[in-house]
């Protein structure tokens, strides 16, 4: 299966460390299956970094994950808005994993995340106001030994 990273550099040896901080499910590589997320998020990257340009890295990734802690979240998003609050708090949950899969929720997660984690809002509030992009996905290689395992780098294009 082909996945995408959206950057502003070629990535050809990807790796666990330039994470600069925990996201939806920790510090870790994020790729997609989604070629137009991935597109979306290199232009987001470049705006930010003017005069850098947007890049999509190409990786396969094997289906064989043996051996691997592989964790999936499923649509309901129930599961998935507690785990969120927690690596975004800095919980370390993430890391009895090599790989987490699931869902990405549109651009208002984060102020909904907000007030669920201070309180504000209830959970089942919380969950009605999360639409998620119906075909978006991301998968976050946590460990090393995971990337090193069942992802190849392919090529690059620029956006």
């Amino acid at each position: 299966m082909i996945v995408y990273h959206g950057s502003t550099e070629i990535i050809r040896q990807p790796d666990v460390q330039h994470s600069y901080r925990p996201l939806d499910f920790g510090q870790g590589f994020y790729v997609t299956t989604v070629k137009e997320q991935a597109m979306r998020w290199a232009r987001r990257k470049s705006a930010l970094q003017k005069g850098k340009d947007a890049i999509v890295n190409c990786y396969q990734m094997a289906d064989d994950i043996g051996g691997l802690k592989y964790k999936t979240f499923p649509d309901d998003m129930v599961e998935w808005i507690d785990f969120v609050c927690r690596s975004r708090d800095g919980a370390l949950d993430y890391k009895e994993y090599d790989i987490i899969s699931g869902k990405v929720a549109n651009d208002k997660v984060f102020r909904v995340v907000d007030l669920y984690r201070t309180g504000i809002w209830e959970k089942d509030r919380a969950l009605k106001e999360i639409k998620a992009y119906p075909n978006y996905d991301q998968i976050a290689f946590i460990t090393q030994k995971a990337i090193d395992q069942i992802l190849v780098y392919d090529s690059y294009f620029e956006v």
